[in-house]
């Protein structure tokens, strides 16, 4: 929750320099947002490659039935989450902002003093195939080098998150809303942000509601009842702003709901990194705002969106237990897929990063409802003679 503040306080700063200053000091501004953008455009295939990797690395080969049914179940409920978020936001975001904040873009008319290029190691699309392909052979040919390698690669690319850009992530907030207030787009923009994460909240609710009601179905329990045990992971996520942080409460509830132990202990620890529906949803209706308020962009389509939604829940997987993960992971798909430029992207870091909150919770709770859904196959399974 400090992080959020911290990005609030960023905010309402960076609206009252851009408001005053002159125009040589927002170059000044502008210079640190392009470099700082840059780094961040340098960071992401290290995040994709470090991340997936060890990620699918530490799988390993046991647990087969369990992995697939859980990872199968995260991904479906991650897709559709998203396909939903579109679907609404495709309908109702141009009629909540229209034209207003249309001219996020605009900002950029002003020009940095200088120009640095930091070029990334590799294109993102490359990360992230040979991510897999390493994380994949790890788990083949049992190599503890290897693994050795990924695991603190990971641990020094989270470290840099953690130590330079979170820290950092303010004052590029800043940067950005003091460009926009220079320009003068600033209030259309905050205006349409506050309809668009209000809504993004709803959808959040609907999609547990969905998933819960699946699951409770599967079950033979009482959906609400089983939505209301879950609960407190609801809003210890809420706080926490981390779904592993969490799945000590998320374990617990979904005990309480009748899931196993050997289940729940497997599930949910599993659920919590890679299924990110809420964070999905967010991304996916942020996404669709940012490219309405932006005068170079448009209204995307259904081809565009829905490749970026199944790339989004694969990607997931490299979301790092760090406020802000899913946007962090996300930023290279954006870029490559859907065209967003550094304000873009730094539009959507703060639209994110708004609500992260909500959607870390939104991840826990619906990790339940996964749960429920597996305990119940795998038993119907084990229970049948022919499986």
């Amino acid at each position: 929750m400090k992080l959020i503040v911290k990005l609030l306080v960023g905010i309402v700063a960076g609206i009252l320099i851009g408001l005053v200053i002159p125009d040589f000091i927002v170059k000044i501004i502008v210079t640190f947002k392009e470099l700082f953008g840059q780094f961040l455009g340098f960071a992401i295939p290290l995040i994709i490659i470090f991340y997936i990797a060890s990620g699918i690395a530490s799988f390993g080969k046991h647990s087969g039935k369990m992995l697939g049914i859980t990872g199968g179940l995260a991904y479906i409920s991650t897709i559709l989450a998203g396909t939903l978020a579109f679907i609404v936001a495709l309908f109702v975001i141009p009629k909540l902002v229209g034209n207003g904040g249309a001219s996020a873009e605009e900002a950029s008319g002003f020009e940095p003093i200088f120009e640095l290029t930091i070029d990334p190691i590799t294109g993102v699309m490359t990360a992230l195939v040979l991510a897999f392909v390493f994380g994949i052979g790890i788990t083949r040919v049992e190599s503890p080098t290897l693994r050795a390698f990924f695991d603190e690669g990971k641990e020094i690319i989270e470290r840099l998150i953690w130590k330079v850009i979170i820290p950092i992530l303010p004052f590029y907030i800043a940067s950005i809303f003091a460009e926009l207030a220079a320009d003068g787009t600033v209030f259309d923009t905050l205006q349409a942000f506050g309809l668009v994460l209000l809504m993004a909240i709803a959808i959040h609710w609907v999609w547990l509601i969905v998933l819960y009601i699946v699951a409770g179905t599967l079950a033979g329990k009482n959906p609400f009842t089983s939505l209301k045990t879950m609960l407190p992971a609801y809003f210890t996520g809420l706080g926490t702003m981390s779904s592993a942080a969490t799945i000590p409460v998320t374990v617990r509830s979904s005990k309480n709901n009748g899931v196993t132990d050997g289940v729940a202990d497997s599930a949910v620890p599993l659920c919590a990194t890679i299924h990110l529906a809420g964070s999905t949803i967010t991304l996916v209706m942020c996404s669709v705002a940012v490219m309405v308020l932006s005068s170079g962009m448009s209204l995307p389509t259904f081809g565009m969106m829905i490749p970026f939604i199944l790339m989004l829940g694969i990607i997931m997987i490299a979301a790092p237990g760090v406020p802000g993960g899913a946007v962090m992971a996300a930023l290279g798909l954006l870029s490559t897929m859907l065209g967003f430029d550094e304000t873009a992207l730094g539009l959507m870091i703060a639209l994110y990063m708004a609500q992260d909150s909500f959607g870390t919770a939104t991840n826990v709770t619906g990790d339940g409802a996964i749960a429920m859904m597996v305990d119940k196959i795998i038993g119907a399974k084990s229970e049948d003679p022919a499986a």
